[in-house]
């Protein structure tokens, strides 16, 4: 067989893709959330991280992880544990389970969803206006910062909009049940700035009049080594009401002075979001006693380098005045659809799933081989089809795009037109000889062209039917027949013109 350029070109994207789709060998767990303020979280332990052995022992698997664990704790007294990852070694001293959830590590890079992985989705709106696209924005950002409070690290938090323009909020979780799903975003976030035990502002209108978040009254300020790396410091203004105002003053008037830290009062302003702690703020001492109504919140981030130091900096401040104005939005939520999909269910559905495709292509090689009475034509079809679906896939990795059952739904659509136009390829190919066969194949791909614009116009409105719950079966049948027409098909064409002409 001529191996035409379209047929090379071809070969080269399922090479990349393969390399794309390659399976991670890798061994250990992954740490996927971690609960703030434990002591896991306190020794420097992050999400994201990949755990490869307790004390000393290999970790696998999630069986290996529990094992150990449950080997070890919990204990009457406090028991070291060392837990190794890919980048550093933490040492704990517990006497209980650490406050982490792990996962074995995904076995290739193709992200899954939740109709795949499990976990409950929330279909999300405002109950007394409809939120503009700004607001939406901001209730993404809020509803993030409070989800992370929760150590909930595996979520995605995305802006949909139906077919007449009404936004609303998609929350995904995985591994959560629906009950604790609605409990997380189903009230309005509530924010406390407290001075030991007595509440000095709380968020929103009431008490917080205005946060800086741009301009002069917000930034980083000052970078400086520290503990041989780099330490940069941030400073934002906030607005306290006149009741707040002198609330603080009189709660500082009773405070003395840090005798450590001679620049500060002595107990801090700690902020809480639904009564958790998320930070903690020392208050300068010409604050004691004083009812003015401007605030400049400071903070700072480090990293071994500057500039790893200034990101961390502009994202601990931004996560910040995110939790200041969290009770500041003028609306509560309401959950227009809740979904739940059990793991268990989920790997049921990818089992069932791969045995329907092989049905699938068992039953079109037969009746391809009855058709046509070629079995190279037979092979190619398969071959073809196999290749769009997947290099469709490998798109769908690269692009960190979440596969769920309208996504799988869409790959099989696409894998349907494909035949299709292979069909009309090899009938164009084999008829009408008194033709060339270049023009009997042009004759095909304009049949080919006028479907392909047809599906795109097809799938495009339902970027937004159904709150874009579709939105994934729009996406892999545009990618599936766009690779289909720019690359299957002219390589598909060039293999049946080799095949007809032996």
């Amino acid at each position: 067989m001529k191996f035409s350029w379209r047929i090379w070109l071809l070969v080269i994207l399922l090479s990349l893709s393969l390399l794309v789709l390659a399976p991670n060998f890798e061994k250990g767990v992954i740490i996927k959330s971690i609960e703030q303020n434990s002591t896991a979280s306190e020794s420097g332990l992050i999400a994201g991280e990949i755990i490869t052995s307790i004390n000393g022992e290999k970790v696998e698997t999630i069986e290996d992880y529990s094992r150990l664990i449950n080997s070890i704790l919990p204990s009457e007294d406090p028991v070291k544990l060392l837990i190794a990852t890919k980048t550093q070694e933490t040492l704990l001293f517990t006497n209980s389970t650490p406050e982490i959830t792990v996962s074995n590590l995904p076995k290739t890079k193709i992200k899954t969803g939740l109709d795949l992985s499990g976990g409950a989705r929330a279909l999300v709106d405002t109950e007394e206006k409809e939120i503009t696209s700004s607001e939406l924005n901001d209730l993404i950002a809020v509803t993030s910062e409070r989800l992370n409070v929760y150590g909930l690290k595996d979520v995605q938090i995305k802006p949909v909009s139906d077919l007449s323009g009404k936004n609303y909020m998609l929350v995904e979780i995985a591994g959560s049940t629906p009950k604790e799903l609605e409990s997380l975003i189903g009230q309005q976030g509530k924010f406390e700035a407290k001075i030991g035990n007595e509440t000095v502002f709380e968020g929103g209108n009431k008490d917080i009049t205005y946060v800086a978040r741009t301009g002069d009254q917000s930034g980083i300020y000052s970078c400086s080594a520290y503990q041989g790396g780099e330490i940069c410091n941030f400073r934002f203004a906030i607005s306290l009401s006149e009741k707040a105002a002198q609330k603080h003053a009189n709660i500082t008037n009773e405070l003395g002075i840090d005798p450590e830290n001679l620049q500060y009062l002595d107990k801090k302003l700690d902020l809480y979001l639904d009564d958790k702690l998320v930070d903690s703020l020392y208050i300068g001492k010409d604050l004691k006693g004083s009812s003015t109504t401007q605030i400049a919140i400071s903070g700072s981030g480090t990293g071994a380098a500057r500039q790893e130091a200034y990101e961390n900096a502009e994202v601990d401040m931004k996560q910040l005045q995110t939790v200041l104005i969290s009770g500041s939005l003028p609306f509560k939520l309401k959950i227009e659809k809740l979904d739940t999909i059990s793991p268990v269910l989920g790997k049921e559905f990818t089992k069932n799933m791969i045995i329907i495709a092989l049905t699938v292509f068992l039953i079109i090689s037969v009746v391809l081989f009855i058709k046509y009475r070629r079995i190279k034509l037979t092979l190619a079809v398969i071959l073809t089809m196999f290749s769009e679906a997947f290099i469709t896939l490998a798109i769908a990795a690269l692009i960190r795009w979440n596969l769920d059952a309208p996504s799988i739904a869409g790959i099989i659509a696409g894998m349907g037109t494909g035949v299709n136009d292979q069909i009309v390829i090899i009938d164009e190919a084999v008829s009408n000889e008194s033709q060339s066969l270049k023009q009997r194949i042009k004759n095909a791909f304009f049949i080919i062209s006028g479907a392909f614009f047809t599906i795109i116009a097809a799938m495009l409105p339902l970027f937004w039917a159904g709150a874009g719950m579709l939105k994934g079966f729009a996406l892999t049948t545009i990618i599936g027949v766009s690779v289909g027409i720019l690359i299957t098909r002219p390589a598909f064409s060039d293999i049946v013109k080799n095949i007809i002409k032996e």
